[in-house]
């Protein structure tokens, strides 16, 4: 309708249509650009709440499969369990054994953790002498690194045999409720939850600390490094708005010295 008003205008009085360019345009082009904007945005949150969302590891708990500094691309629009009426409709599938999973902690703020899956609901866990065994059958973890010198209780031995493991570092809330799972020696998973643990088998607090991961607190899987800092535990221990912002000021600074290269692009597994 605009296109055509200019061209009988320009036909008839010249003046008029070049006033009437230069007044409509920049209205025209800023319209566009909030348009343009708007639907970046609702396509930004859209991705960010179904299909992907950037996290980044701040811990040694998953070495040496997930290194401090890897930034990751997590896959939301994967796993089935919510009860959305979109799942029926989505290639969505279950959580599996072994799978690595980012999830909302179950207290304080809810930080976002990331372990693997080594118990699925209805499970028996049992750790005897650093070896995992589900359902009576030990399990292949490749994956899995100790260390000695870090002297996790729970690594060699577990669940506890009885009350006497308050002194272990256990949330107050899962020391009060550990033994009720235990059964015959081994620790049952609660339907609708799973059991989780790090790969750095010793430096990682996990599920045998703190308890199962509820399915609803499940956001996604990692599937790919796209970016990767040399850093350490403490470049990332202050949490804060501030503390952020210092963080990515310092990685920018040193960027191309502190980038692993060789773990740009890499699938997670």
């Amino acid at each position: 309708m605009e296109a055509e008003a200019s061209l009988v205008d320009s036909a008839a009085v010249p003046a008029l249509a070049s006033e009437a360019t230069q007044s409509q345009y920049p209205k025209g082009s800023l319209a566009d650009f909030f348009e343009s904007l708007l639907v970046t945005i609702l396509l930004a949150l859209f991705g960010t709440t179904f299909i992907l969302q950037a996290f980044k590891i701040p811990s040694q708990s998953m070495e040496p499969t997930l290194l401090v500094g890897d930034h990751l691309l997590v896959n939301k629009f994967l796993f089935e369990g919510r009860g959305a009426w979109y799942e029926k409709l989505l290639p969505y599938r279950p959580v599996r054994r072994g799978d690595i999973v980012v999830f909302k902690f179950p207290y304080d703020d809810h930080p976002h953790y990331v372990k693997r899956v080594i118990g699925l609901p209805g499970d028996r866990i049992r750790i005897a002498e650093q070896k995992v065994y589900v359902n009576g059958s030990r399990l292949a973890e490749p994956y899995v690194v100790h260390d000695p010198a870090a002297g996790d209780p729970f690594a060699d031995n577990f669940p506890p045999a009885d009350d006497g493991f308050s002194r272990f570092g256990l949330r107050p809330e899962w020391a009060g409720q550990i033994m009720n799972s235990v059964q015959n020696g081994d620790l049952v998973v609660p339907a609708d939850h799973y059991f989780v643990m790090g790969d750095n088998r010793d430096r990682s607090w996990d599920s045998r600390y703190w308890g199962f991961v509820d399915r609803r607190a499940i956001m996604g899987r990692p599937i790919v490094i796209y970016w990767s800092v040399e850093a350490t535990a403490e470049d990332y221990s202050d949490r804060s708005l501030l503390g952020a912002f210092r963080g990515f000021e310092e990685t920018l600074a040193h960027v191309s010295s502190r980038t692993r290269w060789n773990r740009m692009l890499r699938e997670v597994h």
